[in-house]
């Protein structure tokens, strides 16, 4: 359905329709893309193989509990490609799930929790339409 160079470039216009104001502020920060997540990165979050899907992750440290940080690894969002495809139907649906998740991830590095991104996920879907 969508081959790895096209999940790659939709993960691309995913970041570039992140606005200005917001993609200034990325401070070390690697954004990658994965085919799905390792038992590791499942096991911390607690999913087993049967339960949660993982379309992205955010590992590192929001930039809201940051102090006398230097000489650090970056930050990673990883995008999950296959588990991605297997939640959508269509390409769009790709574009849109993709575009989604890339902001969802980026919110956590700025520092919000997980019931403050679904918030602002709702806040945004009914301004968009």
């Amino acid at each position: 359905m969508v081959s790895p160079q096209e999940f790659e470039q939709l993960v691309e216009e995913g970041i570039a329709e992140i606005p200005e104001k917001f993609q200034s502020l990325l401070d070390n920060v690697a954004i990658v893309i994965e085919e799905k997540p390792s038992q590791e990165q499942r096991e911390r979050m607690k999913l087993d193989e049967h339960n949660t899907t993982l379309l992205g992750l955010y590992e590192g440290i929001p930039q809201t509990q940051r102090s006398f940080y230097s000489h650090v690894v970056p930050d990673k969002i990883t995008i999950f490609r296959l588990p991605m495809l297997e939640v959508c139907s269509t390409p769009e649906e790709v574009r849109k799930t993709v575009k989604n998740t890339v902001w969802h991830e980026i919110a956590h590095h700025f520092g919000s929790n997980e019931y403050r991104v679904r918030e602002a996920e709702q806040e945004r879907r009914k301004r968009l339409g």
